[in-house]
């Protein structure tokens, strides 16, 4: 699967996530870029991301910091 996030830094909060197939990837990568450039745009500085991974699970393991806070993080 395919994970596209949108996340505030500065608030430290998801604003979009959506899940592709992995044949899917082409439209994912346009819609990244769209958002990218609707942000610039807009001067809004978030970061927007594509991940590959088999799961939500496994994105929320491996990519902890977009999903849980520094506490939660710290408290392993």
């Amino acid at each position: 699967m395919i994970f596209l996030i949108e996340y505030n830094r500065l608030q430290g909060k998801i604003v979009k996530i959506e899940r592709f197939d992995n044949l899917s990837r082409s439209r994912a990568e346009k819609i990244r870029l769209d958002i990218e450039l609707d942000l610039s745009h807009k001067l809004i500085n978030h970061e927007v991301v594509l991940l590959d991974a088999v799961s939500e699970k496994a994105v929320r393991r491996t990519h902890r910091r977009y999903f849980e806070n520094v506490s939660q993080i710290a408290a392993l």
